[in-house]
């Protein structure tokens, strides 16, 4: 019993950091594919938003982890799942906007709503609505 509690728990941990090393590797691809979109006065603002909103889910993942209280650890991660929804949005516009990216802003896009069911399903088990534990 004890064994499997403390392999559990050392699941629970290597996600985590297999986690928060997807975020990075995400964040990266996104800076990446912004800074090769052409960018004129308009499109500025919105390939800003979407850097910003990108990074912030990992950011907002890591600040989790020196939270001081459930309540708090669960609010970054609403925040990240918030930052998720709103890079769903930016890259549909820059996708429907610029057509030759259609693919790359695809495999973003899906990368992004797979991240977004993570933190959905961990705030769900956080605040005790389903049996996994994050």
């Amino acid at each position: 019993m004890q064994n499997a509690k403390i392999k559990m728990q050392n699941d629970k941990e290597k996600f985590k950091k297999e986690f928060i090393h997807r975020l990075i590797k995400f964040s990266i691809n996104i800076i990446k594919f912004a800074d090769e979109l052409k960018i004129s006065r308009v499109s500025f603002s919105i390939i800003d938003q979407l850097i910003r909103c990108s990074t912030s889910i990992g950011a907002n993942v890591v600040e989790a982890k020196s939270s001081h209280s459930k309540k708090d650890y669960i609010k970054f991660f609403e925040i990240a799942l918030k930052s998720a929804n709103e890079t769903k949005y930016w890259l549909l516009l820059i996708k429907e906007s610029h057509k030759k990216i259609k693919e790359r802003a695809d495999i973003l896009l899906k990368e992004t709503i797979e991240i977004a069911n993570i933190l959905a399903s961990s705030i769900l088990t956080l605040k005790g609505k389903n049996n996994f534990d994050f």
